[in-house]
């Protein structure tokens, strides 16, 4: 780390730096400069991003489109180049580095501190797909293959079943059970997909509240960041994703579940922010937004017991079983959403026809 920051440009002398614990995968740090200057210096994560080139390749490249419309620098980051015009900085020693100037009076919230940060989460996500409207996203590169295929998703479970490789299986019969009881209606979104009832889109498939940017003051949202995960997608997969951390009434690692249920007002506000800041949505998209949020939900709770089955090799864990906790917050949020369905689809009907 302290050898890879000498291979940006930097106004004045990197001085120190201080990691910002965020984020399951890759590792960050704030960096300061003799002359008061900031940057965010990120290490990526390559057993997650084996493609780095792919993932800097597609923030290139969305990066020139918005530039030529104008709004570079109000929909997402901007990273800036090595002192060799490369777009990271590869340390030969399995450890890929890529950096952007800190942006000032600007603050990043773990959980939405109320509505209005939920809705402006919901504005600053909703203007990065309506600005990237028009951008071909079939020629973007998948950085994780079938991240957000469903169907797979429950075949890498059956697969982590079957090996069970740390004797886990037994304390899971209820967890597993409830995931491949809804097997059905889990992936009937992957269905619209390969059907085409959907548009494909630019989609970010990060879309918690601390990958968006706020305005320290006034609390409107700057940008959006952190963009390892953006490729063509659904536009319900970033409303889902949201809803799925932003509008659960518990963090997503809660061991307490009587704490987990569905917020409809955050739900409510999350669907107006959303889709005010992208009219460019469809009929077809935003009947589909309840379908998201199941469907964000479930697959995450999929994910988390995947891993744990496997020995916690894809997310961090801080504890013993952290990854079995987070995966039963997602299936009790699943239970809410499924006695809520009819408000839910009510909510969205209401706040799309404005």
């Amino acid at each position: 780390m302290k050898e890879a920051i000498f291979h940006f440009p930097t106004e004045g002398t990197p001085v120190s730096c201080r990691q910002i614990k965020t984020g399951h995968i890759n590792e960050t740090y704030l960096i300061e400069t003799d002359a008061g200057a900031k940057y965010i210096l990120q290490w990526i994560n390559r057993y997650v991003f084996p493609n780095v080139d792919a993932i800097m390749g597609n923030m290139t490249a969305i990066s020139a489109f918005l530039q030529e419309k104008g709004q570079d620098g109000m929909a997402m980051i901007r990273y800036i180049d090595t002192l060799d015009g490369h777009n990271y900085y590869d340390d030969g020693q399995g450890g890929c580095w890529r950096i952007y100037r800190f942006v000032d009076n600007s603050i990043c919230l773990q959980r939405p501190e109320g509505p209005e940060d939920f809705c402006e989460c919901a504005k600053a996500f909703g203007h990065f797909q309506y600005a990237l409207n028009g951008f071909p996203a079939e020629k973007l590169e998948e950085t994780i293959v079938g991240f957000h295929d469903t169907p797979a998703r429950y075949r890498q479970l059956e697969a982590a079943m079957a090996a069970d490789p740390l004797d886990r299986l037994p304390e899971v019969e209820k967890e597993l059970a409830f995931a491949l009881e809804r097997r059905e209606r889990a992936c009937a979104l992957h269905g619209l997909r390969l059907r085409g009832e959907l548009p494909l889109r630019v989609t970010h498939n990060d879309t918690k509240i601390n990958n968006v940017l706020l305005d320290k003051d006034s609390r409107k949202a700057i940008c959006v960041i952190d963009l390892d995960t953006v490729m063509p997608g659904l536009s319900v997969f970033d409303f889902g994703d949201a809803i799925r951390y932003g509008a659960s009434t518990g963090d997503e690692d809660e061991t307490d579940l009587t704490k987990i249920e569905l917020d409809l007002e955050m739900f409510r506000v999350f669907t107006r922010g959303f889709y005010e800041a992208c009219p460019s949505l469809t009929k077809e998209e935003t009947a589909a937004m309840p379908l998201g949020a199941y469907t964000m939900t479930i697959e995450c709770g999929i994910r988390f017991l995947t891993d744990y089955l496997n020995g916690d090799k894809y997310f961090s864990i801080e504890r013993e079983k952290h990854n079995l906790d987070r995966c039963r917050t997602q299936f009790k949020l699943i239970e809410s959403m499924e006695e809520h369905w009819g408000e839910m689809e009510r909510i969205v009907a209401e706040e799309t026809a404005r």
